[in-house]
């Protein structure tokens, strides 16, 4: 670039020294320089060296002239301007201006530093042979004289263009498109390259020169947006808000910068990167100074932890920085105690919502975030006479919601509210919504909606940019939709879709009559419980049959709940609500065990419910929300039953709180009613629960077992079963070789695969699982039929049992170091719902077994209301009160019930 001679001025006055920071190098000879910013982007002006001339750049053809050629680089000029550029950009420099054109241009001269006395910046060009002093200038001052005398050093010396040669090794060879981006990105495997910032389009757009093949490439920010300036019809440009500030702040650290790109991706021809500069990460800067905003599209691509972007994000959302000046977070009007909060679920619904319970009791639903559960695509797909059930017909609904309740129900998990959907009305293609809460939740760390996502049961929303209310964990969920839909998981996949073919004889009485024999042969067969219509009035999935069916509780009478009728509503009993929501609580959804006993005309199931060994007709009675109906007689849980309804009367809740007991006619002794009554047998321990259950065989009967043992061996031993000709099903009994090598009557509780078959030794109450290799026919000479199973199963009265693992595991060792193989004495005190509670005694010492668990400080005394107890209820708090004093055990911390109760799950 050639000067123009200094202006001729009669004046001698001396010239201004201005001053500023050098923004830009144009060329060898000439250099944009920058004021300080004050309130927004500084004034910038162009200054040109003085008498002296370097060579010029390379210049792309315009686009709008078909005729124009790409003008290359002159020899040196490339190197001239790279000495520029690392000796002055960002640095302060003063100079002088000497000349102006007319058209504006400006002429002077630049020294480094904050006054003359530092480097002049013309004198080191042409000291370096990298610029000449103007053709036709004769050296008639000072400062010509000493361009002239350096120039000619240069030649001397033989530096930069006065060097042998064309200098044709100084010209870059620009490449100014690339034919394939994306294969381009690809070579690069995501390797940091060598770069030059040579212009800053807006905060997240540059053009740089890729090193050292001269690429000239437009790289965007990858995951990133800021304000860009929009190009009007006449070609002006309009600067969205904080556009401007954005592109300075970019600028001011990356323009002419040596930095590292890391090329990620490939989008329309532009290459997304990140910028890496020694003094941080300007993709993260942007956001966190509020110039830029995260975009899901390109997000994806950025290597280094979409998170970071988010944070960085979050930060300038919080303090409303810059373009979140008027930043309304969606959870904003929420307390922190309503945004992030522990739950118990309750109930799936569908796919992406569960009904969790509050610590207070009240119930809400949650919405997973940012998830679309598996819905029908297209009109044709559904049959127009049958009436569509969404969870067997829509595919993958079956499989996503199993997923979700598998995993939650009944589970306590962290709930983080991300923000709430506002109701909204009913229009012709969308039907009308209530307000939605829509939150990730957690458990055990894991996010079950990215869990859902993963495994390609649900897919993600996509937003508007603008658009903040969404998940929390947004990316991840973006990441795992991108995981499933590579690996080709549920909703992705192009397997067959999975069909649900599931029978509802829900008041079928024709059906149910065919399947009534089937079921009451089948004893005890699996079931979820789908719906719960009253305390008493279920709804069941057999998952074996592939049946949905109708089921009543046996042996009881539930308050009858409000219905419905034709003209009218009438209105439930006392307390049916309440047991609703106590088999709601217990079984919604939850996998139990039905026996089927008979039907009503209505063709619905009547029979037995078990879950985790409670039998819901029971604890129903127990907590005083059903009666115990007069059919139960002829059950074998008659007794229990009673015991159970007997116990609630005396507490005269509920259904009983109007109960008066019978006037006795004949006159009793009172106190003999009331008394304790107290029967020890002799009894052998054989194993201990976890739950500090425990098994016991009769002394009297002992012989017997060892008879029949010994026959049963030794016709085994005549006769052996052929290895795996025995096929297991649930509820047979059979034979099992223990690990001594001895074959044991037992019972299969449950079948895994034929590697994996879980069985309980009747006899003993020991369970193990076993191949079915180790499995065989119990021959019926030794069916219980001859034999009852000998191991009896009880639970200590009095006492509780710590929720605590750890506290729970200690009771159970001292017990098991205690008791287990050893004679006691026994006596039943009281019936409970899955066995009877009884006290032990040391066949020795006559020593209470669970008196003295008490004394150790490892269980809790369970305080019953009834007179015959109350002596030995008062012996054992007279116990626990000593280990609390003695802090032993559990009262090592004090008495912690009384504050942490709910959080350790104790109740007084």
């Amino acid at each position: 670039m050639a000067s123009a001679a200094p202006g001729q001025s009669g004046s001698a006055a001396p010239l201004a020294l201005q001053r500023g920071i050098v923004k830009m190098v144009l060329s060898g000879c000439a250099i944009i320089v920058r004021g300080q910013p004050r309130g927004g982007p500084p004034p910038e002006r162009q200054i040109n060296l003085s008498n002296i001339r370097a060579g010029n750049l390379a210049r792309r053809a315009a686009a709008g002239q078909p005729d124009a050629k790409d003008t290359p680089d002159e020899p040196w000029g490339f190197p001239a301007r790279e000495f520029l550029r690392k000796k002055l950009i960002g640095k302060e420099v003063c100079f002088t201006v000497e000349y102006k054109t007319p058209q504006g241009r400006e002429y002077g001269m630049v020294y480094l530093g904050k006054d003359t006395t530092g480097e002049n910046i013309a004198e080191s060009l042409v000291a370096e042979g990298l610029a000449s002093r103007r053709e036709g200038i004769r050296a008639n001052n000072p400062e010509q004289n000493r361009l002239a005398e350096l120039e000619d050093q240069a030649k001397v010396a033989k530096k930069g263009m006065w060097s042998e040669g064309t200098g044709s090794h100084t010209v870059r060879d620009l490449k100014y498109t690339i034919e394939n981006p994306r294969h381009f990105v690809d070579s690069m495997h995501q390797k940091p390259v060598n770069a030059i910032i040579e212009h800053v389009r807006d905060g997240s757009v540059v053009r740089a020169l890729l090193l050292p093949d001269y690429y000239l490439v437009t790289v965007m920010l990858s995951g990133i947006k800021c304000p860009t300036f929009k190009r009007e019809a006449d070609g002006a440009e309009t600067p969205e808000p904080f556009a401007a500030e954005a592109k300075f702040f970019t600028e001011s650290r990356l323009l002419q910068r040596d930095v590292q790109i890391v090329l990620e991706s490939c989008h329309n021809q532009n290459i997304l990167g990140t910028i890496l500069h020694p003094n941080g990460n300007i993709t993260e800067l942007l956001l966190k100074e509020g110039f830029a905003r995260c975009v899901d599209w390109s997000i994806a691509v950025y290597t280094r932890g979409a998170e970071k972007l988010r944070a960085a994000e979050r930060y300038a959302k919080e303090r409303k920085l810059r373009i979140w000046r008027d930043y309304v977070a969606p959870t904003a009007n929420l307390d922190q105690k309503d945004k992030q909060f522990v739950a118990k679920v309750m109930q799936v619904l569908n796919a992406d919502a569960i009904v969790v319970k509050l610590n207070s009791g009240d119930y809400k639903t949650i919405h997973l975030s940012s998830i679309r559960p598996p819905r029908l695509e297209g009109e044709g797909t559904q049959d127009k006479n049958r009436k569509l059930r969404p969870l067997y017909d829509i595919p993958y609904m079956f499989e996503a919601r199993e997923f979700l309740r598998k995993k939650l129900i009944g589970k306590k998990v962290n709930v983080t509210v991300d923000y709430i959907r506002p109701a909204s009305t009913a229009t012709e293609t969308v039907p009308a919504f209530s307000e939605r809460t829509c939150a990730t939740v957690a458990i055990g760390g894991i996010n079950i909606a990215e869990a859902l996502v993963s495994k390609g049961l649900a897919t993600v929303i996509r937003y508007r940019q603008d658009d903040d209310q969404r998940s929390s964990h947004y990316d991840e969920l973006l990441a795992a939709e991108a995981r499933a839909i590579k690996n080709g998981k549920g909703l992705h996949s192009k397997k067959e879709v999975p069909i649900h073919r599931v029978a509802d004889i829900s008041g079928d009485t024709q059906k149910a009559k065919q399947f009534l024999p089937f079921l009451q042969r089948a004893g005890r067969s699996e079931a979820v419980v789908e719906y719960v219509f009253s305390g008493s009035r279920l709804k069941l999935y057999m998952p074996k049959e592939t049946c949905l069916i109708t089921f009543l509780l046996a042996g009881i009478e539930c308050p009858r709940g409000a219905r419905n009728l034709p003209g009218l509503v009438q209105e439930g009993e006392p307390f049916s609500e309440e047991a609703t929501v106590f088999t709601k609580e217990l079984v919604l959804q939850r996998e139990v065990e039905v026996e089927v006993e008979s039907m009503d005309k209505a063709g619905n199931f009547i029979g037995w419910l078990h879950i985790e060994g409670v039998n819901l007709s029971v604890a129903l009675v127990e907590h005083a929300l059903s009666k115990v109906h007069f059919t139960a007689e002829r059950s074998s849980y008659y007794k229990a039953l009673l015991s159970a309804e007997e116990a609630a009367k005396q507490k005269k809740e509920k259904v009983w709180s109007q109960y008066e007991e019978a006037p006795v006619e004949e006159v009793v002794p009172v106190l003999e009613e009331k008394e304790r009554t107290t029967s020890y047998k002799p009894v052998f321990v054989t194993e201990i629960t976890d739950e500090l259950h425990f098994y016991v065989q009769d002394v009297e009967t002992g012989t017997q077992l060892e008879k029949l043992m010994e026959n049963m061996r030794s016709e085994i031993a005549g006769h052996p079963p052929v290895e795996g000709s025995y096929a297991p099903r649930r509820g047979d009994y059979c034979i099992a070789k223990f690990v001594d090598g001895e074959w044991y009557r037992a019972r299969v509780e449950k079948v895994e695969s034929p590697g994996r078959v879980h069985i309980f030794y009747i006899d003993y109450g020991n369970k193990e699982t076993l191949p079915s290799t180790r499995l065989g026919t119990l021959p019926p000479a030794f069916s219980t039929r001859i034999l009852p199973a000998q191991a009896i199963e009880y639970k200590f009265a009095f006492i509780q049992v710590p929720q605590d693992d750890d506290a729970r595991a200690d009771a159970v060792d001292s017990v098991v170091r205690d008791i287990q193989n050893t004679q006691c004495l026994l006596n039943v005190e009281h019936l409970g719902p899955s066995c009877p509670h009884v006290t032990l005694q040391f066949a020795d010492s006559k020593g209470d077994v669970g008196l003295g668990l008490v004394k150790e400080g490892l269980v809790m005394v369970e305080a019953r209301k009834e007179k015959q107890f109350q002596k030995v209820i008062t012996e054992y708090l007279n116990a626990q009160e000593l280990a609390k004093t003695n802090r032993l055990n559990l009262w090592r911390y004090g008495d912690f019930r009384a504050d942490d109760a709910d959080e350790f799950g104790y109740s007084r």
